[in-house]
């Protein structure tokens, strides 16, 4: 079974991270391309422009409501599929995410999401 992290991507490149995926809309801010090291950019599995910007502008109060929202997202992501196909074929996972907060991201919900869906697969 594969394994699923998250990592803020500016923290250092370690091989043990595995595969690297990148689950930002938006390029990091700061980073340049040639730099990061990642192997797939996810940007059909972020949140949607829109719910991403009325999440910031209240995270503490939209936490919550926001993390049911972002499931329906990804719950309707077409490309889903593809994206734990490409999963499945490494043992290791490392989600790539530039929010400042380490407990209040997407990438939390994504890595929660996939692995429910790697372990129904099961």
């Amino acid at each position: 079974m594969t394994s699923i992290n998250i990592k803020r991507v500016y923290e250092d490149f370690d091989e043990s991270d595995g595969f690297r995926i990148l689950v930002d809309r938006l390029w990091p801010r700061g980073v340049k391309k040639e730099n990061l090291h990642y192997d797939l950019w996810a940007k059909d599995i972020t949140p949607s422009s829109s719910l991403r910007k009325w999440y910031h502008q209240s995270i503490d109060r939209n936490w919550e409501a926001f993390v049911i929202a972002y499931q329906k997202e990804l719950a309707n992501a077409p490309d889903m599929r593809t994206y734990i196909d490409e999963i499945e074929l490494h043992p290791i996972v490392t989600l790539l995410y530039a929010a400042k907060d380490p407990v209040h991201n997407h990438a939390i919900i994504l890595k929660k999401y996939l692995e429910t869906l790697l372990q129904s697969k099961s």
